[in-house]
C-alpha cells in the first residue's frame, strides 16, 4: 500500500490537472459561442450563392463550366482534409480521419491515385504519416479563419481540375450539427453534382442579361461558390472542435474529480490504520510494562 505521502502527492497532482481542465472547458465555452456565430453568419451567403449559381446553370444549358464538367474517372482525386491544429478535442478528428481512410483504401483499390491539400496540423501530419502528397498546406488559421489565407492552398486543386489533372476532388471535414453532435463529412466537391445545384423548391425559369459575357460571370461565380463551400467547412469545423473540446474537458474535469475523491478515502484509510497501529503499540508497551 501506498504511504500518506504519495497518496498526498497523488491528489496534489490531479487537484492541478483539475484546474487546468477546468479552464480549458471554460475558454471552450467562449469561443464555441462565437464559432457558431459565425457559422450562423456564413450560412446566408452559401446559400444565397448557391441559388444564384443553381439558376444561372439552369438559364444557360449551352455554356458548361469546367466544374460541372466529368473527367477521366481514371485520373488522381484531390481531397481537401480540413482538421484542427490542437488536440484535446476527443474523437473529433480521429473520426474524420477513419472516414478519409476508408474512401483511399476505395481509390486504392480501383488503383486510383489521390493528392491532398491540407488544412489544420492534425490533418497535416496524418496524411505525411501515410504517404499522401500534399500539394499544399495552410496551418494556425487562429481563431477566425480568413478567406484570403485558404483561397491559395484550395486554388491549387480547384485550378488542377479545371485543367483536366484530376478525377474529382473531395471536401473533408466536420459538420456543426450541435454541442454534442458533429458529424464527419467527406463529400464531393467537384465535379458539381446535378443535385448540388437544384433550386428547392422548383420554380419558373430564369434569363439574365450578362454583363460582360455568360461565360465570365458563370465563371467568377461557381469559383466564389467553390471558395464559400471551403470557408463553410472550416467555419463548421472550428465550432465542432470547440464544441467536441468542451465536452472532452468537462469530462476530464469530472473523471479527475471522481478520483480525487477516491484518494482522499485511501488517504483517510491509510491514516486511520497508521493511527490504530500506534494506538495498538502504545496500548501493548503499557501493558508489558
Amino acid at each position: 500500500m501506498a504511504s500518506s505521502k504519495e497518496i498526498r502527492g497523488k491528489i496534489k497532482s490531479f487537484e492541478n490537472t483539475k484546474k487546468i481542465t477546468k479552464a480549458m472547458e471554460m475558454v471552450s465555452v467562449s469561443k464555441m459561442r462565437k464559432a457558431q456565430e459565425r457559422v450562423r453568419a456564413a450560412r446566408p451567403y452559401s446559400e444565397k450563392i448557391r441559388s444564384l449559381a443553381a439558376n444561372l446553370a439552369q438559364a444557360t444549358p449551352e455554356y458548361k463550366h469546367a466544374f460541372m464538367v466529368a473527367n477521366d474517372a481514371k485520373l488522381p482525386v484531390g481531397f481537401i482534409v480540413v482538421t484542427t491544429d490542437k488536440g484535446l478535442c476527443g474523437g473529433l478528428n480521429t473520426n474524420l480521419l477513419r472516414a478519409l481512410t476508408a474512401k483511399l483504401k476505395g481509390l486504392e483499390a480501383k488503383g486510383v491515385k489521390s493528392h491532398a491539400v491540407a488544412i489544420g496540423n492534425k490533418g497535416l501530419g496524418f496524411l505525411n504519416r501515410i504517404g499522401v502528397p500534399v500539394l499544399s498546406q495552410v496551418t494556425q488559421l487562429g481563431d477566425r479563419p480568413h478567406l484570403e489565407r485558404l483561397i491559395g492552398p484550395v486554388k491549387v486543386l480547384l485550378d488542377a481540375y479545371a485543367e483536366g489533372k484530376l478525377s474529382a476532388v473531395y471536401l473533408c471535414y466536420t459538420r456543426f450539427i450541435n454541442t454534442m453532435k458533429q458529424e464527419p463529412m467527406v463529400q464531393q466537391l467537384l465535379p458539381l453534382a446535378a443535385d448540388a445545384l437544384v433550386v428547392k423548391p422548383p420554380g419558373h425559369g430564369w434569363d439574365y442579361l450578362y454583363e460582360p459575357d455568360a461565360e465570365t460571370v458563370i465563371d467568377a461565380l461557381l469559383l466564389r461558390y467553390v471558395e464559400a463551400l471551403a470557408y463553410q467547412s472550416v467555419a463548421d469545423n472550428m465550432a465542432s472542435e470547440h464544441s467536441a473540446r468542451m465536452v472532452a474537458m468537462k469530462s476530464a474535469t469530472d473523471n479527475a474529480g471522481n478520483v480525487i475523491g477516491e484518494l482522499k478515502l485511501i488517504y483517510n484509510r491509510t491514516r486511520q490504520a497508521a493511527i490504530t497501529k500506534e494506538l495498538s503499540e502504545i496500548v501493548a508497551g503499557a501493558a508489558a510494562v
